[in-house]
Protein backbone atom coordinates (compact mmCIF):
# COMPACT_ATOMS: atom_id res chain seq x y z
CA UNK A 1 0.00 0.00 0.00
CA UNK A 2 1.33 3.43 -0.91
CA UNK A 3 -1.36 5.75 0.50
CA UNK A 4 -0.76 5.54 4.24
CA UNK A 5 -1.63 9.10 5.23
CA UNK A 6 -4.32 10.16 7.70
CA UNK A 7 -7.02 12.07 5.82
CA UNK A 8 -7.34 15.74 6.66
CA UNK A 9 -10.33 16.75 8.75
CA UNK A 10 -12.21 18.10 5.74
CA UNK A 11 -11.72 14.85 3.80
CA UNK A 12 -13.04 12.47 6.46
CA UNK A 13 -16.08 10.61 5.22
CA UNK A 14 -19.12 9.55 7.24
CA UNK A 15 -17.63 6.06 7.30
CA UNK A 16 -14.39 7.39 8.76
CA UNK A 17 -16.35 9.41 11.33
CA UNK A 18 -18.28 6.28 12.31
CA UNK A 19 -15.06 4.56 13.37
CA UNK A 20 -13.83 7.70 15.12
CA UNK A 21 -17.03 7.66 17.16
CA UNK A 22 -16.92 3.90 17.80
CA UNK A 23 -14.41 3.72 20.72
CA UNK A 24 -16.17 6.41 22.75
CA UNK A 25 -19.61 4.97 22.01
CA UNK A 26 -18.52 1.53 23.22
CA UNK A 27 -16.85 2.98 26.32
CA UNK A 28 -19.87 5.02 27.38
CA UNK A 29 -22.22 2.15 26.54
CA UNK A 30 -20.20 -0.26 28.67
CA UNK A 31 -20.32 2.21 31.55
CA UNK A 32 -24.08 2.56 31.16
CA UNK A 33 -24.71 -1.18 30.88
CA UNK A 34 -24.73 -1.96 34.66
CA UNK A 35 -27.36 0.78 35.14
CA UNK A 36 -29.50 -0.43 32.22
CA UNK A 37 -29.30 -4.07 33.34
CA UNK A 38 -30.08 -3.11 36.94
CA UNK A 39 -33.27 -1.41 35.79
CA UNK A 40 -34.28 -4.48 33.79
CA UNK A 41 -33.05 -7.39 35.93
CA UNK A 42 -30.83 -6.98 38.99
CA UNK A 43 -29.69 -10.61 38.96
CA UNK A 44 -28.60 -10.36 35.33
CA UNK A 45 -26.73 -7.17 36.17
CA UNK A 46 -24.96 -8.88 39.07
CA UNK A 47 -23.85 -11.82 36.93
CA UNK A 48 -22.64 -9.49 34.19
CA UNK A 49 -20.56 -7.47 36.64
CA UNK A 50 -19.07 -10.58 38.27
CA UNK A 51 -18.22 -12.04 34.87
CA UNK A 52 -16.60 -8.79 33.76
CA UNK A 53 -14.56 -8.48 36.94
CA UNK A 54 -13.44 -12.12 36.81
CA UNK A 55 -12.22 -11.64 33.25
CA UNK A 56 -10.51 -8.39 34.19
CA UNK A 57 -8.79 -9.78 37.26
CA UNK A 58 -7.75 -13.06 35.61
CA UNK A 59 -6.05 -10.92 33.00
CA UNK A 60 -4.49 -8.84 35.78
CA UNK A 61 -2.93 -11.97 37.26
CA UNK A 62 -1.54 -12.88 33.85
CA UNK A 63 -0.17 -9.37 33.47
CA UNK A 64 1.52 -9.62 36.88
CA UNK A 65 3.25 -12.83 35.84
CA UNK A 66 4.37 -11.17 32.60
CA UNK A 67 5.66 -8.18 34.53
CA UNK A 68 7.86 -10.39 36.70
CA UNK A 69 9.11 -12.24 33.62
CA UNK A 70 9.80 -8.98 31.80
CA UNK A 71 11.61 -7.49 34.78
CA UNK A 72 13.84 -10.56 35.05
CA UNK A 73 14.69 -10.43 31.34
CA UNK A 74 15.48 -6.70 31.49
CA UNK A 75 17.79 -7.15 34.47
CA UNK A 76 19.53 -10.05 32.71
CA UNK A 77 20.04 -8.09 29.49
CA UNK A 78 21.45 -5.11 31.37
CA UNK A 79 24.26 -7.37 32.61
CA UNK A 80 25.16 -8.91 29.24
CA UNK A 81 28.47 -8.01 27.62
CA UNK A 82 26.92 -6.99 24.31
CA UNK A 83 30.20 -5.87 22.79
CA UNK A 84 31.56 -9.36 23.29
CA UNK A 85 28.50 -10.86 21.63
CA UNK A 86 28.77 -8.39 18.75
CA UNK A 87 32.39 -9.41 18.19
CA UNK A 88 31.39 -13.07 18.03
CA UNK A 89 28.59 -12.28 15.60
CA UNK A 90 31.09 -10.39 13.45
CA UNK A 91 33.45 -13.37 13.41
CA UNK A 92 30.64 -15.97 13.35
CA UNK A 93 32.51 -17.83 16.03
CA UNK A 94 32.14 -18.41 19.79
CA UNK A 95 35.18 -19.53 21.83
CA UNK A 96 35.04 -23.11 23.03
CA UNK A 97 33.60 -23.64 26.51
CA UNK A 98 32.38 -20.05 26.59
CA UNK A 99 29.31 -19.42 28.72
CA UNK A 100 26.75 -17.60 26.61
CA UNK A 101 22.94 -17.45 26.41
CA UNK A 102 21.53 -20.31 24.35
CA UNK A 103 19.87 -17.87 21.97
CA UNK A 104 23.30 -16.45 21.15
CA UNK A 105 24.63 -19.91 20.24
CA UNK A 106 21.57 -20.43 18.04
CA UNK A 107 22.04 -17.07 16.34
CA UNK A 108 25.71 -17.60 15.55
CA UNK A 109 24.95 -21.07 14.19
CA UNK A 110 22.27 -19.58 11.97
CA UNK A 111 24.70 -17.03 10.57
CA UNK A 112 26.55 -19.73 8.64
CA UNK A 113 23.40 -20.33 6.59
CA UNK A 114 22.90 -16.65 5.67
CA UNK A 115 24.72 -15.48 2.54
CA UNK A 116 23.94 -11.78 2.72
CA UNK A 117 23.74 -10.04 6.04
CA UNK A 118 24.66 -6.79 7.73
CA UNK A 119 27.64 -7.05 10.02
CA UNK A 120 27.56 -5.14 13.32
CA UNK A 121 30.65 -3.18 12.25
CA UNK A 122 28.74 -1.78 9.27
CA UNK A 123 25.98 -0.18 11.33
CA UNK A 124 25.61 3.53 11.96
CA UNK A 125 23.26 4.69 14.70
CA UNK A 126 21.40 7.97 14.79
CA UNK A 127 20.37 9.42 18.14
CA UNK A 128 17.67 11.89 17.11
CA UNK A 129 16.70 14.10 20.06
CA UNK A 130 13.51 16.12 19.63
CA UNK A 131 13.17 19.31 21.64
CA UNK A 132 10.85 22.28 21.78
CA UNK A 133 11.86 24.67 24.55
CA UNK A 134 13.53 22.43 27.13
CA UNK A 135 16.42 23.82 29.16
CA UNK A 136 20.06 22.82 28.86
CA UNK A 137 19.68 21.02 32.20
CA UNK A 138 17.15 18.69 30.55
CA UNK A 139 18.91 18.21 27.21
CA UNK A 140 22.54 17.86 28.26
CA UNK A 141 22.13 14.70 30.39
CA UNK A 142 20.47 13.01 27.42
CA UNK A 143 23.50 13.70 25.22
CA UNK A 144 25.82 12.64 28.02
CA UNK A 145 23.94 9.36 28.44
CA UNK A 146 24.48 8.62 24.74
CA UNK A 147 28.19 9.38 25.13
CA UNK A 148 28.35 7.11 28.19
CA UNK A 149 27.18 4.14 26.10
CA UNK A 150 29.25 0.98 26.02
CA UNK A 151 29.50 1.36 22.28
CA UNK A 152 31.77 3.02 19.73
CA UNK A 153 30.45 6.59 19.62
CA UNK A 154 32.33 7.12 16.37
CA UNK A 155 29.51 5.08 14.84
CA UNK A 156 26.77 7.30 16.26
CA UNK A 157 25.28 10.38 14.60
CA UNK A 158 23.78 13.00 16.90
CA UNK A 159 20.85 14.98 15.52
CA UNK A 160 18.99 17.51 17.62
CA UNK A 161 15.66 18.33 16.02
CA UNK A 162 14.46 21.62 17.46
CA UNK A 163 11.51 23.91 16.78
CA UNK A 164 11.74 27.39 15.33
CA UNK A 165 8.77 28.26 17.52
CA UNK A 166 10.97 27.46 20.54
CA UNK A 167 12.59 30.85 20.00
CA UNK A 168 16.17 32.12 19.93
CA UNK A 169 16.94 30.76 23.40
CA UNK A 170 16.30 27.18 22.24
CA UNK A 171 18.45 27.75 19.16
CA UNK A 172 21.33 29.00 21.28
CA UNK A 173 21.11 26.08 23.71
CA UNK A 174 21.07 23.52 20.89
CA UNK A 175 23.91 25.13 18.96
CA UNK A 176 26.03 25.40 22.11
CA UNK A 177 25.49 21.70 22.83
CA UNK A 178 26.43 20.71 19.28
CA UNK A 179 29.55 22.86 19.50
CA UNK A 180 30.55 21.34 22.83
CA UNK A 181 29.79 17.67 22.15
CA UNK A 182 29.62 17.37 18.35
CA UNK A 183 33.24 16.37 17.73
CA UNK A 184 32.79 13.26 19.89
CA UNK A 185 30.30 11.72 17.40
CA UNK A 186 30.55 10.33 13.88
CA UNK A 187 28.61 13.43 12.86
CA UNK A 188 26.51 15.94 14.77
CA UNK A 189 24.06 18.55 13.65
CA UNK A 190 21.09 20.59 14.81
CA UNK A 191 18.09 20.85 12.49
CA UNK A 192 15.58 23.67 12.91
CA UNK A 193 12.00 22.73 12.06
CA UNK A 194 10.32 25.81 10.54
CA UNK A 195 7.08 26.94 12.14
CA UNK A 196 3.72 26.66 10.43
CA UNK A 197 4.61 24.44 7.49
CA UNK A 198 1.48 23.75 5.41
CA UNK A 199 -0.31 20.48 6.10
CA UNK A 200 1.31 19.92 9.50
CA UNK A 201 -0.12 19.78 12.98
CA UNK A 202 1.96 21.43 15.66
CA UNK A 203 3.73 18.38 16.99
CA UNK A 204 6.74 16.14 17.30
CA UNK A 205 5.96 14.24 14.08
CA UNK A 206 6.68 17.23 11.88
CA UNK A 207 9.83 18.07 13.81
CA UNK A 208 11.52 14.67 13.56
CA UNK A 209 10.29 14.11 10.00
CA UNK A 210 11.93 17.37 8.90
CA UNK A 211 15.16 16.32 10.61
CA UNK A 212 15.03 12.82 9.10
CA UNK A 213 14.73 14.28 5.62
CA UNK A 214 17.93 16.20 6.30
CA UNK A 215 19.47 12.93 7.48
CA UNK A 216 18.47 11.30 4.21
CA UNK A 217 20.24 14.06 2.26
CA UNK A 218 23.38 13.57 4.36
CA UNK A 219 23.35 9.80 3.86
CA UNK A 220 22.90 10.20 0.11
CA UNK A 221 25.75 12.73 -0.02
CA UNK A 222 28.06 10.35 1.85
CA UNK A 223 26.82 7.39 -0.24
CA UNK A 224 25.85 5.41 2.85
CA UNK A 225 23.40 2.55 2.33
CA UNK A 226 20.23 3.44 4.32
CA UNK A 227 20.03 -0.22 5.39
CA UNK A 228 23.12 0.39 7.50
CA UNK A 229 21.53 3.31 9.37
CA UNK A 230 19.36 2.77 12.46
CA UNK A 231 17.44 5.76 13.84
CA UNK A 232 16.44 6.01 17.49
CA UNK A 233 14.06 8.86 18.30
CA UNK A 234 14.44 10.38 21.75
CA UNK A 235 12.57 13.06 23.63
CA UNK A 236 14.64 15.70 25.36
CA UNK A 237 14.57 13.77 28.66
CA UNK A 238 15.17 10.26 27.24
CA UNK A 239 18.42 8.75 28.48
CA UNK A 240 19.45 5.43 26.92
CA UNK A 241 20.95 2.80 29.18
CA UNK A 242 24.67 2.34 28.53
CA UNK A 243 23.92 -1.07 26.97
CA UNK A 244 21.20 0.18 24.63
CA UNK A 245 23.07 0.86 21.38
CA UNK A 246 25.05 -2.38 21.60
CA UNK A 247 21.88 -4.39 22.29
CA UNK A 248 20.10 -2.66 19.41
CA UNK A 249 23.07 -3.36 17.11
CA UNK A 250 22.96 -7.03 18.00
CA UNK A 251 19.23 -7.35 17.40
CA UNK A 252 19.31 -5.34 14.15
CA UNK A 253 22.27 -7.31 12.78
CA UNK A 254 20.59 -10.62 13.65
CA UNK A 255 17.26 -9.64 12.08
CA UNK A 256 16.87 -11.50 8.76
CA UNK A 257 14.76 -8.69 7.27
CA UNK A 258 15.25 -5.47 9.31
CA UNK A 259 13.33 -3.34 6.81
CA UNK A 260 10.08 -4.79 8.12
CA UNK A 261 10.94 -4.46 11.80
CA UNK A 262 10.74 -1.70 14.41
CA UNK A 263 12.70 -1.95 17.64
CA UNK A 264 11.23 -1.01 20.99
CA UNK A 265 13.29 -0.53 24.16
CA UNK A 266 11.66 -0.55 27.59
CA UNK A 267 10.60 2.94 28.67
CA UNK A 268 11.23 3.45 32.39
CA UNK A 269 10.07 6.67 34.03
CA UNK A 270 12.69 6.86 36.75
CA UNK A 271 14.99 9.82 35.94
CA UNK A 272 13.39 12.15 38.47
CA UNK A 273 11.16 9.68 40.30
CA UNK A 274 12.43 10.81 43.73
CA UNK A 275 11.54 14.44 42.96
CA UNK A 276 8.05 13.98 41.48
CA UNK A 277 4.89 14.29 43.66
CA UNK A 278 3.40 11.03 44.94
CA UNK A 279 0.48 10.76 42.46
CA UNK A 280 2.90 11.29 39.55
CA UNK A 281 5.24 8.66 40.98
CA UNK A 282 2.41 6.14 41.03
CA UNK A 283 1.50 6.90 37.41
CA UNK A 284 5.15 6.83 36.32
CA UNK A 285 5.72 3.50 38.04
CA UNK A 286 2.54 2.14 36.46
CA UNK A 287 3.85 3.16 33.05
CA UNK A 288 7.18 1.44 33.74
CA UNK A 289 5.27 -1.64 34.92
CA UNK A 290 3.14 -1.77 31.77
CA UNK A 291 6.09 -1.28 29.43
CA UNK A 292 7.87 -4.13 31.21
CA UNK A 293 4.82 -6.31 30.59
CA UNK A 294 4.74 -5.43 26.89
CA UNK A 295 8.42 -6.30 26.52
CA UNK A 296 7.55 -9.89 27.41
CA UNK A 297 4.63 -9.93 24.93
CA UNK A 298 6.20 -9.10 21.54
CA UNK A 299 3.05 -10.05 19.63
CA UNK A 300 1.25 -6.99 21.07
CA UNK A 301 4.23 -4.65 21.14
CA UNK A 302 3.86 -1.30 19.36
CA UNK A 303 6.06 1.75 18.82
CA UNK A 304 5.90 3.96 21.89
CA UNK A 305 7.86 7.06 22.87
CA UNK A 306 11.56 6.28 22.23
CA UNK A 307 11.82 3.66 19.48
CA UNK A 308 14.13 2.65 16.66
CA UNK A 309 13.68 1.89 12.98
CA UNK A 310 15.98 1.44 10.02
CA UNK A 311 16.38 4.48 7.78
CA UNK A 312 15.29 2.38 4.80
CA UNK A 313 11.94 1.71 6.51
CA UNK A 314 11.54 5.37 7.41
CA UNK A 315 12.17 6.42 3.82
CA UNK A 316 9.62 3.87 2.61
CA UNK A 317 6.97 5.32 4.96
CA UNK A 318 7.94 8.93 4.22
CA UNK A 319 9.08 9.07 7.84
CA UNK A 320 6.54 9.85 10.58
CA UNK A 321 3.08 11.31 10.23
CA UNK A 322 2.87 15.09 10.43
CA UNK A 323 -0.91 14.94 10.84
CA UNK A 324 -1.26 13.40 14.30
CA UNK A 325 -0.06 14.15 17.82
CA UNK A 326 0.59 10.43 18.48
CA UNK A 327 3.27 9.90 15.85
CA UNK A 328 5.01 7.12 17.82
CA UNK A 329 2.18 4.58 18.07
CA UNK A 330 0.81 5.66 14.71
CA UNK A 331 4.15 4.87 13.07
CA UNK A 332 3.52 1.19 13.69
CA UNK A 333 0.28 1.33 11.70
CA UNK A 334 1.85 3.41 8.92
CA UNK A 335 4.57 0.81 8.50
CA UNK A 336 2.13 -2.08 8.91
CA UNK A 337 -0.02 -0.90 6.00
CA UNK A 338 2.92 0.30 3.92
CA UNK A 339 4.23 -3.28 3.90
CA UNK A 340 0.79 -4.94 3.68
CA UNK A 341 0.99 -6.40 7.16
CA UNK A 342 4.61 -7.54 6.89
CA UNK A 343 5.75 -5.56 9.88
CA UNK A 344 6.34 -6.31 13.54
CA UNK A 345 8.13 -4.89 16.57
CA UNK A 346 11.11 -6.57 18.22
CA UNK A 347 11.70 -5.78 21.89
CA UNK A 348 15.05 -4.45 23.04
CA UNK A 349 15.19 -5.60 26.66
CA UNK A 350 17.29 -2.63 27.71
CA UNK A 351 15.76 0.55 29.16
CA UNK A 352 15.59 4.10 28.01
CA UNK A 353 15.07 6.16 31.14
CA UNK A 354 12.56 9.00 31.06
CA UNK A 355 11.11 11.64 33.37
CA UNK A 356 8.05 11.41 35.54
CA UNK A 357 5.87 14.50 35.12
CA UNK A 358 7.22 17.40 37.15
CA UNK A 359 6.29 21.05 36.60
CA UNK A 360 6.91 24.34 38.40
CA UNK A 361 4.30 23.86 41.13
CA UNK A 362 2.29 20.97 42.55
CA UNK A 363 -0.95 22.00 40.83
CA UNK A 364 0.79 22.67 37.52
CA UNK A 365 2.25 19.18 37.79
CA UNK A 366 -1.22 17.68 38.31
CA UNK A 367 -2.46 19.49 35.20
CA UNK A 368 0.59 18.53 33.13
CA UNK A 369 0.06 14.88 33.98
CA UNK A 370 -3.48 14.94 32.63
CA UNK A 371 -2.31 16.69 29.46
CA UNK A 372 0.32 14.00 28.90
CA UNK A 373 -2.20 11.18 29.34
CA UNK A 374 -4.72 12.99 27.15
CA UNK A 375 -2.15 12.96 24.38
CA UNK A 376 -1.38 9.27 24.87
CA UNK A 377 -5.05 8.29 24.89
CA UNK A 378 -5.55 10.16 21.63
CA UNK A 379 -4.24 6.93 20.12
CA UNK A 380 -7.93 5.98 19.95
CA UNK A 381 -7.94 8.03 16.74
CA UNK A 382 -5.99 5.16 15.13
CA UNK A 383 -9.12 2.98 15.25
CA UNK A 384 -10.66 4.92 12.35
CA UNK A 385 -7.35 5.01 10.50
CA UNK A 386 -6.98 1.23 10.84
CA UNK A 387 -10.53 0.57 9.68
CA UNK A 388 -10.16 2.82 6.64
CA UNK A 389 -6.82 1.40 5.52
CA UNK A 390 -7.50 -2.17 6.57
CA UNK A 391 -11.11 -2.76 5.53
CA UNK A 392 -11.95 -0.15 2.91
CA UNK A 393 -8.68 0.36 1.02
CA UNK A 394 -7.03 -2.08 -1.32
CA UNK A 395 -4.35 -4.05 0.54
CA UNK A 396 -2.81 -7.49 0.91
CA UNK A 397 -2.84 -7.67 4.70
CA UNK A 398 -3.77 -11.19 5.88
CA UNK A 399 -7.42 -11.10 6.98
CA UNK A 400 -7.00 -13.00 10.24
CA UNK A 401 -4.11 -10.81 11.36
CA UNK A 402 -6.02 -7.71 10.34
CA UNK A 403 -9.11 -8.57 12.39
CA UNK A 404 -6.99 -9.70 15.33
CA UNK A 405 -5.06 -6.43 15.48
CA UNK A 406 -8.15 -4.29 14.97
CA UNK A 407 -9.90 -6.09 17.83
CA UNK A 408 -6.96 -5.61 20.15
CA UNK A 409 -6.64 -1.94 19.25
CA UNK A 410 -10.32 -1.23 19.84
CA UNK A 411 -10.61 -3.32 23.00
CA UNK A 412 -7.49 -1.77 24.50
CA UNK A 413 -8.83 1.77 24.23
CA UNK A 414 -12.31 0.84 25.45
CA UNK A 415 -10.84 -0.94 28.48
CA UNK A 416 -8.54 2.01 29.14
CA UNK A 417 -11.56 4.31 29.41
CA UNK A 418 -14.10 2.08 31.13
CA UNK A 419 -12.17 -0.56 33.09
CA UNK A 420 -11.11 1.44 36.18
CA UNK A 421 -14.58 3.00 36.56
CA UNK A 422 -16.38 -0.35 36.34
CA UNK A 423 -13.95 -1.87 38.81
CA UNK A 424 -14.53 0.92 41.30
CA UNK A 425 -18.29 1.44 41.09
CA UNK A 426 -20.13 -1.25 39.09
CA UNK A 427 -20.66 -3.56 42.07
CA UNK A 428 -22.73 -0.91 43.88
CA UNK A 429 -25.07 -0.10 40.99
CA UNK A 430 -27.56 -3.05 41.19
CA UNK A 431 -28.21 -2.59 44.92
CA UNK A 432 -28.73 1.13 44.39
CA UNK A 433 -31.68 0.41 42.10
CA UNK A 434 -32.79 -2.86 43.72
CA UNK A 435 -32.17 -2.68 47.49
CA UNK A 436 -34.38 -5.71 48.19
CA UNK A 437 -32.75 -8.03 45.65
CA UNK A 438 -30.55 -10.76 47.20
CA UNK A 439 -28.03 -10.95 44.33
CA UNK A 440 -27.67 -7.18 44.27
CA UNK A 441 -26.94 -7.08 48.01
CA UNK A 442 -24.42 -9.93 47.85
CA UNK A 443 -22.58 -8.50 44.84
CA UNK A 444 -20.34 -6.01 46.74
CA UNK A 445 -19.25 -8.79 49.09
CA UNK A 446 -18.38 -11.16 46.23
CA UNK A 447 -16.53 -8.39 44.42
CA UNK A 448 -14.53 -7.54 47.56
CA UNK A 449 -13.20 -11.12 47.62
CA UNK A 450 -12.21 -10.87 43.97
CA UNK A 451 -10.47 -7.55 44.62
CA UNK A 452 -8.43 -9.06 47.45
CA UNK A 453 -7.02 -11.58 45.00
CA UNK A 454 -6.28 -8.75 42.61
CA UNK A 455 -4.07 -7.13 45.26
CA UNK A 456 -1.37 -9.50 44.03
CA UNK A 457 -1.05 -7.29 40.98
CA UNK A 458 -0.53 -4.22 43.16
CA UNK A 459 2.14 -6.04 45.16
CA UNK A 460 3.98 -6.88 41.95
CA UNK A 461 3.81 -3.20 40.96
CA UNK A 462 5.31 -2.20 44.31
CA UNK A 463 8.02 -4.82 43.95
CA UNK A 464 9.02 -3.63 40.49
CA UNK A 465 8.87 -0.02 41.69
CA UNK A 466 11.47 -0.63 44.37
CA UNK A 467 13.64 -2.84 42.15
CA UNK A 468 13.83 -0.15 39.44
CA UNK A 469 14.36 2.86 41.70
CA UNK A 470 17.58 4.77 41.06
CA UNK A 471 19.70 5.65 44.12
CA UNK A 472 18.03 8.11 46.49
CA UNK A 473 19.52 11.62 46.15
CA UNK A 474 21.45 12.76 49.21
CA UNK A 475 19.07 15.71 49.67
CA UNK A 476 16.32 13.32 50.78
CA UNK A 477 16.18 11.63 54.16
CA UNK A 478 15.22 8.03 54.91
CA UNK A 479 11.54 8.81 55.35
CA UNK A 480 11.36 9.55 51.59
CA UNK A 481 11.70 5.80 51.03
CA UNK A 482 8.73 5.22 53.33
CA UNK A 483 6.70 7.67 51.24
CA UNK A 484 7.58 5.57 48.19
CA UNK A 485 5.61 2.76 49.84
CA UNK A 486 2.74 4.85 51.20
CA UNK A 487 2.22 6.50 47.81
CA UNK A 488 0.31 3.44 46.57
CA UNK A 489 -2.83 4.59 48.37
CA UNK A 490 -3.15 6.95 45.40
CA UNK A 491 -3.41 4.13 42.87
CA UNK A 492 -7.26 3.90 42.75
CA UNK A 493 -7.44 7.69 42.50
CA UNK A 494 -4.87 8.00 39.72
CA UNK A 495 -6.54 5.20 37.76
CA UNK A 496 -9.86 7.06 37.83
CA UNK A 497 -8.86 10.72 37.79
CA UNK A 498 -6.11 10.34 35.24
CA UNK A 499 -6.11 7.14 33.15
CA UNK A 500 -9.85 6.57 32.72
CA UNK A 501 -10.85 10.24 32.60
CA UNK A 502 -8.13 11.10 30.07
CA UNK A 503 -9.23 8.21 27.84
CA UNK A 504 -12.90 9.20 28.10
CA UNK A 505 -11.99 12.81 27.41
CA UNK A 506 -10.13 11.89 24.21
CA UNK A 507 -12.80 9.48 23.00
CA UNK A 508 -15.59 11.96 23.72
CA UNK A 509 -13.76 14.63 21.73
CA UNK A 510 -13.55 12.15 18.85
CA UNK A 511 -17.32 11.59 19.11
CA UNK A 512 -17.90 15.34 18.89
CA UNK A 513 -15.30 15.85 16.15
CA UNK A 514 -13.31 18.22 18.35
CA UNK A 515 -9.84 17.10 17.31
CA UNK A 516 -6.63 17.64 19.25
CA UNK A 517 -4.62 19.52 16.67
CA UNK A 518 -1.64 20.54 18.75
CA UNK A 519 1.03 18.51 20.54
CA UNK A 520 0.98 19.88 24.09
CA UNK A 521 4.56 19.37 25.23
CA UNK A 522 4.86 17.95 28.74
CA UNK A 523 6.76 20.37 30.95
CA UNK A 524 10.13 18.87 31.90
CA UNK A 525 11.86 20.01 35.06
CA UNK A 526 15.16 19.01 36.62
CA UNK A 527 15.80 19.41 40.32
CA UNK A 528 19.33 20.68 40.87
CA UNK A 529 21.48 21.59 43.84
CA UNK A 530 23.76 24.61 43.78
CA UNK A 531 25.58 25.85 46.88
CA UNK A 532 23.34 23.69 49.02
CA UNK A 533 20.17 25.17 47.53
CA UNK A 534 17.63 23.02 45.71
CA UNK A 535 15.96 24.51 42.65
CA UNK A 536 14.08 23.45 39.55
CA UNK A 537 15.35 24.06 36.04
CA UNK A 538 12.93 24.03 33.08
Amino acid sequence: MTDIEIPYKEARTKRYRFFEILPGTLSWSLLALPIVLSLINATAAAFFIIAYLLIYFSRAIGVSIRALQGHKIVETHKKINWLQLLDEVEKKEIPKNAKRPQWHFDNVTRLHKIKHRLKPSELIHVAMIATYNESREVLEPTIQSVLASEYDINKVILMIAYEERGGPQTKKIVEDLIKEYGDKFYYATAVCHPADLPGELIGKGGNITYAARELKKYVEKKKIDPMRVVVTTLDADNRPDKKYFAALSYTYAMTPDPTHISYQPVSMYTNNIWDAPAPMRVIATGNTYWNTVLASRPHVLRNFSAHAQGLKSLIDTDFWSVRTIVEDGHQFWRTYFRYDGNHTVYPIYVPIYQDAVLAETYFKTLKAQFIQLRRWTWGASDVAYFAEKGFFSKNNVPKVDKWFKFGRLLEGHVTWASGPILLAFAAFVPVLFNPENYAANELPIVVSYIQRIALAGALVSIYICFKTLPPKPARYKRHRTLFMLLQWIYMPVTSLVYSASAALYSQTRLILGKYLEKFDVTVKAVVTEEDGKVSRKF
